[in-house]
């Protein structure tokens, strides 16, 4: 019993990792779809494993290690290939060196995981985009794309549009920008603002706009981010 307990979050957080995965052969494969249900089910799971940790009282040394990994491949590497597949898409010619700008990405993610992990101040707000947002962003707008043609100018023009997107991205990652954490520090109604706005905002947004509303929420999330930065502590 002691060890389902001591390894059911390790668990979940190697699902996240399994369905990242998935997640990014489909991608290879032109299947972008089943990639956002795996990008949607490691999300899940990378909150849960979380909570079930606290939870059980399993946190672990062990664990925090594994779930940084995991981010690592599933909101790390999988952002990075999206935009290579989408520069591979509006160039096709392989010898174009610039077809792996989208790498950048991924080496940005690693770095700000590896920030993130030596931080402790980031316990109520996160320092710079945290990998599953960017990745919600950035494939978010690949999705919408190809779902309804929406923001097809940063899929036009050569890729040019889209190396600005990798730089915003990578600079976003690790900026010192201290951006809403959906961790309550307190029950007072003043110091949740920034959450319940972000909250409601992200909702209308979704309702309003449904597919091409996923990445708009990101830049919601990070303009709301920027308007509340005094209250974040």
């Amino acid at each position: 019993m002691n060890f389902i307990k001591n390894n059911l979050a390790n668990a979940f957080t190697l699902g996240n990792l399994f369905s990242g995965c998935v997640g990014i052969i489909h991608l290879f494969l032109g299947d972008y779809q089943t990639t956002a249900i795996c990008i949607i089910i490691s999300l899940i799971l990378d909150f849960f494993d979380g909570f079930i940790a606290r939870a059980l009282g399993s946190s672990s040394n062990l664990g925090g290690q594994l779930d940084s990994l995991a981010d690592m491949v599933s909101f790390g590497f999988l952002p990075g290939i999206t935009v290579y597949i989408a520069l591979l898409e509006s160039m096709p010619k392989e010898s174009n060196i610039g077809i792996y700008a989208g790498i950048f990405i991924t080496l940005f993610s690693c770095l700000r995981l590896a920030i993130f992990n030596l931080d402790e101040e980031q316990k109520y707000y996160f320092k710079g985009l945290n990998t599953p947002s960017n990745t919600i962003l950035i494939f978010g707008l690949y999705y919408a794309f190809k779902e309804n043609n929406s923001f097809a100018f940063l899929f036009q023009n050569q890729g040019l549009y889209l190396y600005f997107l990798v730089a915003i991205s990578s600079f976003l990652l690790v900026s010192p920008i201290k951006m809403i954490a959906m961790k309550f520090k307190s029950k007072q109604l003043k110091d949740n603002y920034s959450k319940l706005a972000l909250l409601i905002g992200g909702i209308l947004i979704l309702l309003i706009f449904k597919t091409t509303g996923i990445p708009l929420v990101i830049i919601y999330y990070i303009l709301i981010s920027l308007i509340f930065q005094k209250q974040l502590k």
